[in-house]
């Protein structure tokens, strides 16, 4: 996900508000699982509004040229924290076989729509990324974990849990892309300097808190999660779960294109980056 709306955004938020009466409670949640990412994933109505509400948006040009660039097919590419698989289409028309893994059924629901009507050849699986056991060791070719999915997962002993899983998971020389959200950023933004500074304090202070923890209402959902990275913290993460780094491409403010001159403060202006791993 993107954390921030993209400018078309018509949708009636309190439409879109999850009615999550049958939610465990907070001690029961799967692990890694927020009550806003619950909450997210068990809403009908996010999930059915999901292709209409970014239709507009450009994000997804840029990353589908890189998955195009980097992921070579034939193959079994698998869509961790798939949505409705709007990166996942273009590489099964390409060729490739899907396999859309999400925590949301609604999101899968939409997905099994989505390819009985193209007749693609797209199979999906319901599953926490932190708990990918039903999938076998070196099954997939390759790997995708796009639009901030991974800094969904709270706590970084369990986003090191699902990138051991994803290690586990490709068939040697498989490649494996993940976007993720960058720290740093925060500071160009209104009221950023002062996000991070108490980022930065409450890590120090508090025991379940991470820098770079952050809570919002998203689409009608309140206090929604995402974890935003430093480089440094996701090349730790990567080279932990067994990774090798391809490529680094730090992204432009707009998230649309390769930040220029990145060697200038790049660790700082990239708004993120989408990293390329074998």
């Amino acid at each position: 996900m993107d954390n921030q709306p993209p400018p078309n955004d018509r949708s009636n938020t309190d439409a879109l508000r999850p009615t999550a009466t049958d939610a465990p409670p907070h001690w029961q949640l799967p692990p890694g699982v927020s009550r806003g990412l619950w909450d997210y994933a068990h809403s009908e109505a996010v999930a059915t509004d999901y292709d209409n509400y970014f239709i507009e948006n450009q994000l997804f040009e840029f990353d589908e040229q890189v998955l195009a660039r980097y992921l070579v097919p034939p193959g079994l590419v698998a869509d961790l924290g798939c949505g409705t698989a709007r990166a996942l289409m273009p590489l099964t028309r390409r060729g490739y076989r899907g396999l859309a893994i999400d925590i949301s059924d609604h999101m899968l629901e939409v997905v099994r729509e989505k390819a009985t009507q193209e007749n693609l050849p797209i199979e999906c699986l319901n599953a926490n990324l932190v708990q990918l056991d039903p999938v076998d060791d070196d099954s997939v070719d390759h790997a995708m974990c796009m639009f901030s999915t991974l800094g969904m997962i709270r706590g970084q002993e369990h986003r090191q849990q699902a990138l051991t899983h994803v290690r586990r998971i490709l068939r040697p020389g498989g490649r494996f892309v993940l976007h993720v959200h960058n720290f740093w950023f925060n500071l160009f933004d209104p009221g950023g300097p002062w996000w991070v500074f108490r980022s930065l304090f409450r890590s120090r202070w508090q025991r379940d808190f991470e820098r770079g923890d952050k809570f919002f209402d998203y689409r009608g959902v309140p206090k929604m999660f995402l974890h935003v990275f430093t480089r440094g913290e996701l090349r730790r993460d990567l080279r932990r779960a067994g990774f090798r780094i391809v490529r680094w491409i730090p992204l432009h403010h707009t998230r649309q294109r390769e930040l220029r001159h990145a060697w200038w403060c790049g660790r700082l202006r990239a708004n993120g980056w989408i990293i390329v791993c074998e």
